[in-house]
């Protein structure tokens, strides 16, 4: 494990090729999992952990690494029921969603990969134990899951309740006529973007991968008529996503003559290490961190403002 995250400061170079490195490791048994290198800050062998009183079960305890407090989570308890084998050694791998710090307990860490997203496929719908997924590949004839990570955070902190979009947003004037078109992998961000926007009165459309969105519009442009892309306000969208990522989405976007002038605001939960100047090369308008509904809000409310 020795070095293996030496040169996370060297991979903002991926951004924008429609690439990712994806960490890869082990919960219990032979299956791989991956996390993609932008969200991780560190790897590191599992120190004491404290458990806490009336903590989701899922949370193994709290540690304190590098002068902070953090919650280190089983995913194997939280996404399969059976908690990861502490007996032996294991690791935390350290990451940033969201705007939080917190620590994840695996069973042992493999190594680094780069891959397209486009080698990335989206889970089989309706598939078991697809519900914690968002998206599938292959590395070495090994099938390689990746976990939605927000499903599980959003389901330990809210200790299993519904998962709610923030405060209430007021309804605001010409709202109704106005369409966004939002895109995540992840549907549990799906679901908190669109229950946000569906507050302010705003149409909602939804899909779940740069690919699947940029075939949208396209067919839209073609024929405006019947569909949602004269009232088109805005683009939301995520950057990593199997297929086609945020940035790669936008760059296609600016290149098409019918979808150029389209607003793109880049939402995203790598908070602690976004490359911001990737959202100026690939020509989106803003960025937003993940997951404030009331910033959400008010960024599209300016932009019905501005309409």
């Amino acid at each position: 494990m020795s070095g293996i995250m030496d040169t996370v400061d060297q991979r903002t170079n991926l951004v924008g090729q429609n690439r990712l490195e994806l960490l890869l490791f082990n919960l219990n048994g032979s299956q791989t999992f991956g996390i993609n290198v932008f969200k991780v800050c560190e790897v590191i062998r599992t120190p004491r952990l404290v458990r806490m009183p009336h903590a989701n079960p899922a949370v193994a305890g709290v540690a304190y690494i590098r002068g902070k407090t953090i919650a280190v989570l089983d995913l194997s308890l939280a996404t399969a029921g059976t908690p990861v084998d502490m007996g032996g050694e294991t690791s935390i791998i350290v990451t940033e969603y969201n705007r939080t710090t917190q620590g994840f307990v695996v069973r042992a860490v493999d190594r680094i990969v780069n891959l397209n997203w486009q080698d990335i496929m989206p889970p089989p719908s309706g598939a078991s134990g697809a519900a914690y997924l968002t998206g599938v590949t292959r590395v070495d004839d090994r099938l390689v899951q990746i976990i939605d990570v927000e499903k599980v955070m959003a389901e330990v902190t809210s200790q299993g309740a519904p998962v709610k979009a923030g405060g209430r947003q007021e309804q605001h004037a010409g709202a109704a006529e106005r369409h966004v078109l939002v895109v995540d992998d992840s549907v549990v961000a799906r679901r908190q973007v669109r229950d946000t926007l569906a507050e302010l009165g705003v149409q909602v459309s939804v899909a779940r991968n740069g690919e699947e969105a940029l075939e949208s519009l396209r067919q839209w442009a073609r024929d405006p008529a019947g569909t949602p892309f004269e009232q088109m306000l805005m683009v939301i969208s995520d950057i990593e996503m199997p297929r086609m990522d945020g940035y790669t989405l936008t760059a296609e976007i600016r290149r098409d003559e019918s979808l150029k002038h389209l607003h793109v605001l880049l939402h995203t939960s790598l908070s602690g290490v976004f490359n911001g100047s990737m959202v100026k090369r690939v020509g989106a308008d803003d960025f937003l961190a993940k997951f404030a509904a009331d910033e959400l809000a008010q960024r599209v409310v300016q932009r019905l403002d501005a309409a």
